[in-house]
């Protein structure tokens, strides 16, 4: 089998270390493979997407001695593949709209059950205010779409399972993720205003089309590994191999985050350090 694998970044802000190590062992992987590295664009945000943080995506990249092939993928140049895979969703009985704003949201959530979850891999757990009790019927409409996960569960008829070679944040290693996804994962977001496509949904129909076979990210997005191989499986869609690196945090254990301009790769050249420098910083 092949090897391939990609790194996504969004170019809304500068890369960070977090970024470097993360482009850095997905690339350094493919090569020892004699596989191939893809960088793609994750641009659906186009609110707060910009040309000049996109220029530096590539320019920082490059210049950490990376190479990928071209052309790239923008994600943005790719919705009516998003808009198909939402049609199929869709005909198999497995979405409905919702209304709810993020406000909406907070309140409902504000007195939760004794014991359950608030917080899962898509934010607030949704509570299911806008879910209908049998599968909407007739054209899909042109707004925000949630998968209804109680049917998706069933319509699969199997939990989702992956291959991960590393581990989770808390250690895990196994390949079994239960149906408890209902309590814990809830009804996540698949069509989002503005943006044609939630992250969960590009991010699969896009490894598909790229033919990934080794997904390589941080643990921070291991719990949403569940959704992306649930969709997989609903949509007939292979999955790949995961691998969830360690993250780079500061100084007081925090993760590194766009905002973080002290830490971006950018500055770092500025002060004169080298692709090596960077390479030893993250234990390379």
């Amino acid at each position: 089998m092949s090897f391939i694998t990609r790194f996504a970044p969004s170019p809304t802000g500068p890369l960070h270390l977090g970024h470097a190590y993360s482009a850095i062992l997905a690339h350094d992987s493919a090569a020892r493979e004699n596989g191939t590295f893809l960088l793609r664009i994750d641009d659906l945000d186009q609110t707060r997407s910009r040309p000049e943080w996109e220029t530096q995506i590539f320019d920082d990249l490059s210049w950490l001695g990376l190479s990928w092939p071209q052309p790239i993928l923008r994600q943005s140049d790719r919705l009516p593949l998003y808009a198909s895979a939402l049609e199929t969703l869709w005909d198999q009985g497995l979405l409905y709209p919702c209304s709810c704003s993020r406000a909406d949201i907070r309140a409902a959530v504000s007195a939760p059950q004794e014991g359950a979850p608030l917080h899962g891999p898509d934010g607030l757990i949704y509570p299911g205010t806008c879910r209908p009790a049998h599968p909407p019927s007739g054209p899909m409409p042109d707004s925000p779409l949630r998968l209804d996960m109680a049917r998706a569960l069933a319509h699969l008829g199997r939990a989702p399972a992956f291959t991960e070679t590393g581990a989770g944040p808390d250690g895990e290693t196994g390949l079994i993720t239960p149906s408890t996804m209902t309590r814990t994962v809830g009804d996540v977001a698949l069509a989002r205003p503005g943006l044609g496509a939630s992250y969960h949904l590009s991010v699969v129909v896009d490894d598909a089309d790229q033919q990934i076979t080794h997904v390589i990210r941080g643990r921070d997005l291991f719990s949403a590994t569940q959704i992306h191989v649930l969709l997989q499986g609903l949509l007939g869609l292979p999955t790949p191999i995961y691998h969830h690196h360690r993250l780079i945090r500061d100084e007081t254990g925090k993760r590194l985050a766009k905002r973080d301009d002290a830490r971006a790769i950018a500055t770092y050249r500025a002060e004169g350090k080298t692709p090596q420098d960077i390479r030893a910083m993250l234990g390379l």
